[in-house]
């Protein structure tokens, strides 16, 4: 394997026009909430939904709360974006004049289209609007969906064209992203759920039998790299694939994976060195694991040692399986930091 400054691409510096960001490898973030507002309201603002012989007409965005970004890393583009939206709509039925409201709670990266929930509701209840209501319910979902997808194609599509930047020579033509990654509940669009195993309540006071997880894992990336990827909150978020909280300072709290995960820190020593205590969910109540998490940057890579004591016994392979599965192999495909393969 090349050593920095010897031929490896990953780490040439190449002459560019802006001088920024060569070959797309460092992250890089667009805020994309102004840009999505603006995009949700021309979509949605005045929709007509029309079908059946019935039609409503959006007549109100009530409600448009969220934010959306779109970030690249090693051409790799992860976008996020989270709305929670209510719209009033008005129509006609039997010669009366109905209104009522469609609530749309979750439009984010963690659901596909179809899978997005959408309510809806009348504002008074007769013979009239209770048609109507039927109506926005099976045609007017499908159709305000519709207009939702095409949202989140052209957040991709727009976004991507600034934040692929062309290397060396590629400046008049079109570049491609390696891959475009949605992250939400994994590649394969499951829930991530950690690996459990099932035990036995413990008494109070009963001596837990524990054991000490010793691994050592090789990226490809420099030392500060991989401590950004451990302890930036967009970066987190890019890896575990869902919202995260990060207090990055000696006591302040850190919960990963829907609370499956929770802890402190105990001590930073940036781009070398993290202490935390950790517990998994289904441990056994008010048990903590003690972690060391130490970075060692090498030629052409960094070794990443991690010592994890007092992690119940009963507990332990699914747990080490765990760190493999959520952590390095998901910290490895969300910013290209590579495998070895001896």
């Amino acid at each position: 394997m090349a050593k920095w400054g010897e031929g490896d691409p990953r780490w040439i510096v190449e002459e560019r026009p802006d001088a920024t960001n060569v070959n797309n490898w460092h992250w890089t973030e667009k805020n994309a909430t102004p840009w999505s507002k603006d995009k949700l309201k021309l979509l949605l603002q005045d929709f007509v939904v029309a079908g059946s012989g019935q039609e409503a007409k959006v007549v109100e965005i009530e409600k448009m709360d969220g934010e959306a970004t779109a970030n690249n890393r090693k051409g790799k583009l992860i976008f996020f974006y989270e709305w929670n939206i209510v719209l009033k709509w008005k129509g006609v039925c039997d010669d009366e004049d109905v209104t009522g409201k469609v609530t749309i709670p979750n439009l984010s990266e963690e659901n596909d289209i179809d899978e997005v929930e959408l309510t809806v509701s009348v504002d008074t209840s007769n013979n009239a609007s209770e048609k109507l209501k039927l109506f926005m319910y099976n045609i007017g979902r499908d159709k305000i969906r519709k207009q939702l997808d095409t949202y989140v194609k052209q957040l991709k599509q727009d976004f991507a064209k600034g934040l692929i930047l062309p290397k060396k020579g590629e400046e008049g033509s079109a570049v491609k992203p390696d891959k475009e990654t949605v992250f939400a509940s994994g590649f394969n669009k499951q829930k991530i759920e950690l690996q459990t195993v099932t035990s036995e309540p413990k008494a109070v006071g009963v001596k837990l039998d524990v054991k000490t997880l010793d691994v050592q894992e090789r990226f490809q990336c420099r030392a500060n790299e991989l401590y950004d990827a451990l302890t930036r909150q967009d970066m987190v978020t890019a890896f575990t694939r869902g919202h995260v909280k990060l207090d990055l300072f000696k006591g302040g709290e850190f919960v990963l994976f829907g609370g499956n995960v929770t802890g402190k820190y105990g001590e930073i020593v940036p781009n070398k060195k993290i202490v935390q205590t950790w517990r998994l969910k289904q441990w056994p109540s008010g048990h903590f694991s003690n972690v060391v998490m130490e970075l060692e940057e090498r030629e052409d890579h960094t070794v990443l040692k991690l010592t994890q004591t007092l992690i119940p016994a009963a507990e332990f392979e699914a747990t080490k399986a765990n760190w493999s599965r959520y952590y390095w192999d998901s910290i490895r495909s969300a910013f290209g930091f590579g495998s070895f393969l001896y």
